[in-house]
Formats: C-alpha cells, sequence, structure tokens
C-alpha cells in the first residue's frame, strides 16, 4: 500500500509537499516524476519486493509510460507468466505488472485484475493520463479538475496543497447530516471528487484539455441461482482461494479478530492456508463492570484466538484516549464521517504496526450476505407488503391498539429509496432541530439514491411489483454505505500508521455470486441473517462463536459523552457556526443526552466530527 499524488503541470516543489502531507501512508520509500505537463509523486509501503527495483514512480521499458501505483493485485504472478512471453521484468513487483498489462491492453487490463488498488498512468506519446480504481472501492482516489487544472491524490489533503479553494460542498452538506456519511462522488469539499469504484479516467492533456470518467465494472447479473447446495460450495471455494491469494506478502501478516461470524472464518481459513499466521488483533473497552456489554466480542475474539491457539494482542481503549486522539484521526479521515468506532480502529491499527505490515479483515460479510437488522426487517416487510389485504389491515390494526404507530408507518415504506432511507438516514424531527431553516435539503438524499442507484425504477416491472428488494437493498448498501463510510475508515484509519488491509469477503467474484443468491436462502425465516454464508464457513467456526447471536460492533461513545467526553463535547458545540446551526437547541440536545432523557449519539457525534473537521480544514486552526 502506498499513497499516489499527481497534476497536469509541472512543479516539482508542489508534488513533493502533496508526498509530504501524506508520508504516512508509506515512508519506506519516496519519489517523483517531473515532465512537460505532468508531475507524479508516490510515498512507498513496500509490501512485495522490498527492494529498490520497487521504486516509484515506474517508468515502463520503452520510457514512454510512467505509473503511480497504491494497492495490490493478488493474481499478478499468472498475469505475468503471460505478459513475459513478450516483455521484460526488472523487478518483482505487482506494479510492473500493472504498467506491462496497460501497455499491452490499454484500459482493458483493468478486467484482468483481482486487487485493491488506485493508480495513474501517464502517456508521454500520447500526452494522456489514465487513473482507475478497483472494482469494490477499497482504495480511494480523489480528483480536483476545474477543465484546465487538473489535481489528484489518495487523500484530499495533499489535494489542498494545491491552492484549491477549501469551500463546502452544499450537496456533501445535506447528504453528511442526512446519512451521517457523504456518498461518492462527492466530498466535503466544493470541486473535489472520488473516482467511482470499478471506474477509470483518462485525461487529455492536449489542447483543449478533456476528462473523461467510464465505468469498467459492475454487478449486473442478479438472476437467482437454482441450487443452493452448490452455492454454498462455490461461496466456500472462493472464499478460500480469496484468503490464499491474499496472504500474498514479504512482510508479516496478521489478523484482525472480532467475536463476529466474519473474521472468525476469515482466521480459520487463514490457519488452515498459512499456519505461520499467527498474530491476531482485538480492541476492547476500558468500561466499568455495568458496562460490561460493549466488550462481549472482545471476550468470545479471546475465546476464538485460544481455539485457534493464536498469539493474541488485546487492546483496551478509555474515553480519554479517544479525547487526546480524535483532532488526530478526522485528520486522517480527510471529511467528516460520523462514526465513533475510528477510534478504536485507529488505535487498534497503531498496535498491530508494531509487529505486521498487512491485516486481513471481515469486512463486507454483512453487506453480501444480508447480516445487518435491516436487511431482516426490510424481509419482513416485503413478506407482510404481498399478504391479502384483509389480513394486512388485520395485523396493522393490531399493531395500532399495541400503540406501533410508527411500526404501521415502516411496514407500509415502498420498496426502493423510501424503504432504503427508512433504515439508514437520520429524521427530519432531529435535523429540523439542529439546522436552522433553509440550509438544509431534506428531499436530496432521497433524490440521490432513487437516481444513482436507480432503486424505484429498475426494480419494478409491468406489474409495478419488486422481485426481491432485499438483494438490491444489500447491493446499494455494498456500493454506497460500505465503501463511503466503512471502507473508507478501513483505509485512512490503517494507512494512518502505513498498515495494510485486505478484505478477503470483498473478491469480487464473491460479490458477482453473492448477488445471484436469493435472500431466503440469506435470511429465510431467521433473523441472525447469513443463513448460507454460515453453512459456507460453518467448518472454521468454534461452538462458542455459532451459538451467538449477532450483535452489531460499537463503542461506549455514548457513555464517554457522559464522562471523558463531557467537556470536550460542550466545548466543540459551543464553536457551531450560528448561522448554520441552532446552537441554543444542539447544547439541549446533549443536555438531554447527557441527564439520560434522550439518546442523542448519532447526531452528537455528527456535530462533533463536523466541528472538529471544520476547525482543521476550513478555519485552519
Amino acid at each position: 500500500m502506498c499513497g499516489i499524488n499527481g497534476f497536469n503541470f509541472k512543479d516539482e516543489n508542489l508534488v513533493q509537499r502533496m508526498n509530504q502531507v501524506i508520508s504516512h501512508r508509506g515512508s519506506d520509500d519516496a519519489g517523483f516524476f517531473i515532465d512537460d505537463g505532468i508531475s507524479l509523486g508516490h510515498q512507498r509501503l513496500s509490501i512485495i519486493d522490498l527492494t529498490k527495483r520497487g521504486h516509484q514512480p515506474m517508468k515502463s521499458q520503452d520510457n514512454n509510460l510512467t505509473i503511480v501505483f497504491n494497492g495490490e493485485i493478488y493474481n499478478f504472478k499468472e498475469i505475468r507468466k503471460e505478459l513475459e512471453k513478450k516483455y521484460q521484468f526488472v523487478s518483482g513487483t505487482d506494479t510492473e505488472v500493472v504498467l506491462n498489462s496497460y501497455r499491452e491492453f490499454g484500459a482493458d487490463c483493468l478486467k484482468f485484475f483481482n486487487g485493491i488498488f488506485s493508480f495513474a498512468i501517464w502517456d508521454r506519446q500520447k500526452k494522456e493520463l489514465f487513473l482507475a480504481r478497483d472494482r469494490m472501492g477499497v482504495k480511494p482516489l480523489y480528483y480536483w479538475w476545474d477543465g484546465k487544472k487538473f489535481v489528484f491524490s489518495s487523500e484530499i489533503k495533499a489535494i489542498l496543497e494545491s491552492g484549491v479553494a477549501r469551500e463546502i460542498c452544499p450537496r456533501a452538506f445535506s447528504l453528511y447530516f442526512r446519512m451521517l456519511y457523504t456518498p461518492a462522488p462527492y466530498t466535503m469539499f466544493k470541486g473535489v471528487k472520488k473516482l467511482m469504484p470499478g471506474h477509470y479516467a483518462v485525461l487529455t492533456c492536449r489542447t483543449p484539455s478533456v476528462l473523461q470518467v467510464k465505468k469498467y465494472w459492475e454487478v449486473s447479473d442478479f438472476e437467482n441461482l437454482k441450487d443452493r447446495r452448490e452455492a454454498v460450495s462455490k461461496i466456500r471455494s472462493l472464499m478460500k482461494d480469496s484468503i490464499s491469494d491474499q496472504l500474498m506478502s514479504d512482510r508479516p501478516v496478521g489478523v484482525y479478530l472480532s467475536g463476529g461470524i466474519d473474521s472468525t472464518a476469515v482466521l480459520g481459513m487463514t490457519r488452515e492456508i498459512a499456519p505461520q499466521v499467527t498474530k491476531t488483533y482485538s480492541v476492547g473497552f476500558d468500561v466499568d463492570a455495568q458496562a460490561e456489554r460493549y466488550n462481549a466480542d472482545f471476550e468470545l475474539a479471546r475465546k476464538t484466538a485460544k481455539f485457534y491457539g493464536t498469539e493474541h494482542h488485546e487492546l483496551m481503549v478509555s474515553g480519554r484516549d479517544v479525547l487526546f486522539n480524535i483532532e488526530k484521526i478526522i485528520w486522517h479521515m480527510d471529511e467528516p464521517v460520523a462514526n465513533a468506532t475510528v477510534a478504536p480502529m485507529y488505535l487498534l491499527s497503531r498496535e498491530a504496526k508494531k509487529e505486521v505490515a498487512v491485516v486481513l479483515g471481515g469486512d463486507g460479510g454483512d453487506e453480501l450476505f444480508g447480516g445487518y437488522p435491516r436487511h431482516y426487517f426490510s424481509y419482513l416487510i416485503s413478506n407482510f407488503q404481498k399478504l391479502p389485504r384483509p389480513l394486512k389491515s388485520f395485523l396493522e390494526g393490531v399493531m395500532a391498539l399495541c400503540g406501533k404507530d410508527r411500526m404501521i408507518e415502516k411496514f407500509r415504506t415502498e420498496a426502493g429509496a423510501e424503504r432504503f432511507l427508512s433504515f439508514h438516514a437520520q429524521k427530519d424531527e432531529i435535523l429540523s432541530r439542529v439546522l436552522r431553516a433553509g440550509i438544509f435539503n431534506k428531499e436530496l438524499a432521497y433524490d440521490f439514491f432513487a437516481d444513482n442507484f436507480c432503486m424505484d425504477s429498475r426494480l419494478r416491472g409491468n406489474d409495478n411489483d419488486v422481485e426481491d428488494f432485499e438483494k438490491h437493498f444489500m447491493d446499494v448498501d455494498r456500493q454506497s454505505w460500505l465503501v463511503d463510510e466503512s471502507l473508507i475508515r478501513t483505509d485512512k484509519m490503517t494507512m494512518a500508521h502505513a498498515l495494510e488491509q485486505r478484505v478477503p469477503i470483498l473478491d469480487y467474484r464473491l460479490v458477482e455470486l453473492a448477488n445471484k443468491i436469493p435472500t431466503k436462502w440469506k435470511i429465510g425465516s431467521s433473523s441472525q441473517g447469513k443463513k448460507i454464508w454460515v453453512d459456507a464457513v460453518r467448518s472454521y467456526l468454534p461452538p462458542h462463536i455459532l451459538q451467538e447471536k449477532k450483535r452489531g460492533w460499537f463503542s461506549p461513545t455514548a457513555k464517554w459523552l457522559r464522562t471523558d467526553l463531557r467537556d470536550f463535547a460542550y466545548d466543540t458545540i459551543s464553536q457551531l457556526d450560528d448561522s448554520i446551526f441552532e446552537r441554543e437547541e444542539v447544547r439541549r440536545v446533549l443536555d438531554n443526552h447527557i441527564s439520560g432523557r434522550e439518546y442523542n449519539l448519532n447526531i452528537i457525534w455528527a456535530l462533533i466530527t463536523w466541528q472538529v473537521w471544520y476547525n482543521r480544514f476550513i478555519k485552519k486552526i
């Protein structure tokens, strides 16, 4: 893993400043390339071929192409065997394989890569810059383009070094407070965009300059599989193949271990395939005995590590640890993402980097196989809406007698963006309390998800019925929430310490397979979810894991706001801009949370994250 930078003009001082800003992503080596109309920079975290032969920017043998590359191509050795028939290689890196693949196939080279990556290739003869991002969006790539000037980087903070205006994007602002993250292609900075997962861009640096962005991969086959037993076998086979590929490294590898099914399955298969991988890492919370529920997964991970005989490393995080690190964490994140688990992720990554350079994680299992409660409850709603009208009326009457008016409203939500947002979005009630009228676009999130993911139109046939909505629900979760809320935390918190995290469950072949599995095989009548996934990896799950119910991983931040983070919270919200926020009402929301009258963690953490980010990136204090 590395960090990459560049722009379409010559400026050695600027490219070196950009490198320095993201030097935390890789301090093993650094380099830059300057030519007429182009500057490229690179910070290297050496994982494959640790010698100087892996130095970047790297040139092709004919000196026409120059690449800066961030990531790993897991199948690079197989691709190299074919390319060696025509091209000479001077290193053992996957970077050189990418370079020669592009030389041979152009943009079509992306079809052959299985990995996590973002990269840029400069073609000196054509005066073209080619940029690409991996299918899942594990590795970020940002860019700014005004029709003449083009700047890109692995992190936004490096782009800002070029003098890009630090203006807030109004759309991103509304989407952030509705969703608690900013969906691509937006970022919180006006004019700075994310290159979407599974996309590439070509910048033609002739007059006039032209930027084209194209999609090279998407999941398009949702047709249900017929043979469940065969599907179980394929899941298991692909998962083992993915882990075998992703264990490739010339530096030590470890495993992030929670108390859940996904990371346990990753560990079990890893120990079978590579017994030499022995180091596991878990995070717990320094809380009093009454709050031990926050450490339930921590205790399970300890049992799992003992079951598999690993060298287990445990880190206990306190509220004061969060307090001392929160400003650095939000700086590393580049833009506000209101999830309080960023702090333990950051601290665990720092701990793991002391001994390993690569970790495997369990990200993606819930999105692919219906592991979140929202998938189960949406499935219930879909089945409820298929009932005969008299029976639905009767059941709604029972709900009304029980005072469940909100439940009735939920069970009436249409399949599509409305249903998706009913589980994901923050409600108008709380947003209207803390944001001033006219500042917040309340319809934007619906329009965004309906338009960008076609959540309404693509699901409906001639009879206006929706077939297996939850399959599409999970796929939009994968494309948006997973990438822009979850994987971005994974990348920024690990790379803050030059630690590479790989995500074997998100092998694109497994993603394509998962989208053809009927929801009834994933959820069925069980609120636990992931039924077929559990069947596929069952032999790698210790008995104590199989006995557990699904739990989300969360930190005791709501509790810390009443103790260690209390003064920090009040001080931070006092700095909110009165022209944007109803500051007195914000204080009341915090008062009510601290007193226990209301539970307001999501909006409080969103506001705190926003203000800390605003201070650092906009006010620059």
